[in-house]
């Protein structure tokens, strides 16, 4: 008989616990995600009641990324909402001895992550109602992922908020369509080819240099270069860029935070602290716009590429407008109106 996993301590401290979450295996052996979690805790007699305390939280890393963020976690943990993130399959807690990090070949093989984490959650997805409202959080590539199965689940989500999300390939629409058949054909022909790309670890050094002694994560999980891109892993990226170029059609509100300016990493400058030096920002508030009929797209003057890990200043006015935000959509419970009540 399986054992059931249980929740156990998180590398992160107090008040973070985490649960492996076991998957269907691959080629390369077990597979599993992990869920952390921070629990909202507010005693019951105590008035007002926190805005949010019927929320539950699921945010998705990026790219040669894990979930680290405290200040994020404790944002929505204040305002009485549960906090959970997901270490997709293969990435930080999740990353197996033999595994190629990060690897993926379709980016709906996800969904059996996501469906794990929210049956985890008490949010299994049998087409039960939930009192609780769901919000969910997508960085860079975790944004893409987010973006897309919100799109395939309508109804499930009550508000998708995306930092600095992946929508986009970095040299343009045009681009992305010329190079897509041979990408593709590669990918199937030798999924595990390796392709180039350059990285002199300006971005990792940007977070250092704007966060200092505050930037605490783990090499092994988040290295100082990025992962070795595959052909099949590009593949799917540009497979769910297109897709988003084609219109998702996400029923719940969206907010896309964005840096204002955007920079190329080829020599390093103070100005990259400043700036997404990751992805053309113009490029995501333009696709943002092909997610939903509810979008939001907010500029945030010298953030980095993950706005949450930016400089104090650019910090302070991301939350700003995060709150603003979600206080706006999310901060009471709304009113049903009749067809007729304002005429």
């Amino acid at each position: 008989m399986t054992e059931t996993p249980e929740w156990q301590p998180d590398v992160l401290g107090e008040p973070f616990r985490q649960l492996t979450l076991p998957l269907d295996d691959d080629s390369e052996g077990p597979v599993v995600a992990t869920l952390v979690r921070a629990l909202a805790h507010h005693e019951w007699w105590r008035m007002p009641r926190p805005p949010l305390e019927d929320v539950d939280v699921l945010y998705v890393h990026g790219w040669s990324d894990y979930f680290f963020q405290r200040s994020l976690a404790k944002y929505w943990t204040d305002r009485g909402a549960h906090f959970y993130a997901l270490d997709l399959r293969k990435y930080g807690r999740s990353l197996r001895p033999g595994q190629t990090p990060g690897y993926i070949a379709d980016l709906d093989t996800y969904d059996d992550d996501i469906a794990a984490a929210l049956s985890a959650m008490g949010r299994p997805l049998d087409g039960s109602k939930h009192e609780r409202r769901l919000v969910l959080i997508g960085h860079s590539t975790g944004g893409l992922v987010l973006s897309l199965w919100a799109g395939s689940h309508p109804g499930e989500a009550d508000a998708v908020i995306l930092n600095s999300p992946w929508l986009e390939f970095q040299l343009s629409a045009v681009t992305r369509v010329a190079v897509a058949p041979m990408v593709g054909l590669q990918a199937r022909l030798r999924p595990l080819e390796t392709l180039p790309q350059v990285d002199f670890g300006f971005y990792t050094r940007a977070q250092r240099e704007a966060r200092g002694a505050d930037l605490d994560v783990r090499p092994e999980w988040r290295p100082e270069q990025s992962w070795t891109v595959h052909s099949a892993w590009l593949n799917a990226i540009l497979v769910g860029h297109s897709k988003v170029a084609l219109g998702l059609g996400i029923q719940a509100p969206v907010c896309t935070l964005l840096s204002a300016k955007s920079a190329v990493p080829t020599r390093w400058s103070d100005d990259l602290t400043r700036a997404d030096t990751v992805l053309v920002v113009d490029d995501i508030a333009r696709a943002a716009l092909k997610l939903g009929e509810s979008v939001t797209v907010e500029r945030v003057p010298g953030a980095l590429h993950d706005v949450f890990l930016s400089r104090a200043d650019a910090r302070d006015v991301a939350y700003e407008r995060l709150d603003r935000w979600v206080m706006g959509c999310l901060g009471t419970k709304r009113l049903p109106l009749s067809p007729a009540t304002y005429d």
